[in-house]
């Protein structure tokens, strides 16, 4: 897959260079975690691409247009909580098939681009033939353009309806099947109410952050509990509380390295096999601490039971298998203690009744 970085700066005037971007068919949007709506919409971009004999182009931004007007107004927070980050995005939209990925910089010259602008840009720049877009898609400035305008400059627009549950899939997972709109919005509540279950239905796979182990503050070690502090990427995650999860370390390319905390354990400290190959179980918690009093920042930390290993550094992949309660405040770190061992004790007999 091709990745372009758009950057209005870098392109003014520039045409078209072959090498850039083969002509496409392209959709347009955020495509936070890439959920089924999502992957209704790329595959209708393929079956088009390939009916016209031309590549798949999707375009996302980043950042995302709701993060940078919240930004503006000083309140980076106000805005929804991120899904994906821009790798995990990136490479679920590999995984699909997509052949060209471009990421635009979305800033004071991009959304100030009037509706002609911005087809000039895709055709001109971007080589784009026709495009897939869902039937409410707006841009330009002030949000002018349409469907509608695009057809009457020249590009053919294939338009797909709001994807609903039933739709998409005709499952037993979900207690209420009904034609509810499957969106980012509504898989980021089901999240933060920990219902994963259905969480994952929505997003046709088991729902997950990746990212880089860092130096945190260490009070899990002197809590007899280490954990790995691992990057969010994202100024605040989709899911908050503690969780049963497994763990797996990705290579370079982002493909999971088999036996890797084999490799990196210490003599007899092997830790408890996760639930997927080349996993270790763990336990979790995501969110901003209370009892440590940090509200504002936001943390991924792991501990493995029964491993111990040098993880700094490494990318791991969390998969969230278990909600086991929200984030709580102990009085005290002698409680807050207490209650990590219980909560350790608890997620290790889920462990063992789900295997």
């Amino acid at each position: 897959m091709k990745t372009i970085f758009l950057d209005l700066a870098t392109i003014h005037g520039t045409k078209s260079d072959p090498a850039l971007a083969s002509a496409s068919v392209l959709t347009i949007g955020n495509f936070d975690g890439v959920h089924l709506g999502h992957q209704a919409m790329l595959k209708q971009l393929q079956d088009t691409a390939k009916q016209q004999q031309l590549s798949s182009m999707v375009m996302i931004f980043e950042p995302q247009p709701r993060e940078y007007f919240a930004q503006l107004k000083g309140d980076p927070e106000s805005a929804p909580a991120r899904l994906t980050s821009q790798d995990e995005k990136l490479t679920l939209l590999k995984d699909f098939g997509i052949d060209t990925v471009v990421v635009a910089k979305f800033d004071e010259a991009f959304r100030s681009l009037s509706a002609t602008e911005f087809a000039d840009m895709l055709t001109q720049y971007l080589n784009v033939q026709a495009l897939v877009l869902g039937d409410d898609f707006r841009f330009g400035h002030d949000r002018t353009g349409d469907s509608a305008f695009l057809r009457s400059y020249g590009l053919p627009v294939t338009n797909l309806h709001t994807i609903t549950d039933t739709q998409a899939i005709a499952s037993g997972v979900a207690d209420d099947l009904s034609d509810n709109r499957i969106s980012s919005t509504r898989i980021r509540e089901l999240l933060l109410a920990g219902d994963l279950r259905m969480a994952n239905h929505l997003l046709n796979r088991d729902y997950s952050i990746t990212g880089e182990v860092v130096g945190g503050d260490k009070i899990g070690r002197t809590l007899d509990f280490p954990t790995a502090n691992i990057e969010l990427n994202r100024v605040r995650p989709a899911l908050h509380g503690v969780y049963g999860v497994d763990v797996v370390v990705l290579d370079e390319q982002g493909a999971v390295i088999k036996n890797a905390f084999a490799q990196l354990a210490q003599p007899e400290q092997l830790g408890i096999s996760g639930l997927r190959p080349h996993s270790l179980f763990g336990t979790a918690n995501i969110g901003i601490r209370p009892t440590v009093d940090k509200p504002h920042e936001w943390r991924l930390e792991v501990f493995f039971p029964k491993f111990s290993g040098d993880l700094y550094g490494k990318t791991l992949q969390v998969r969230f298998l278990h909600h086991l309660h929200d984030e709580r405040k102990y009085d005290g770190l002698e409680a807050l203690k207490a209650g990590i061992q219980q909560d350790v004790a608890d997620l290790i007999e889920w462990r063992n009744q789900a295997q």
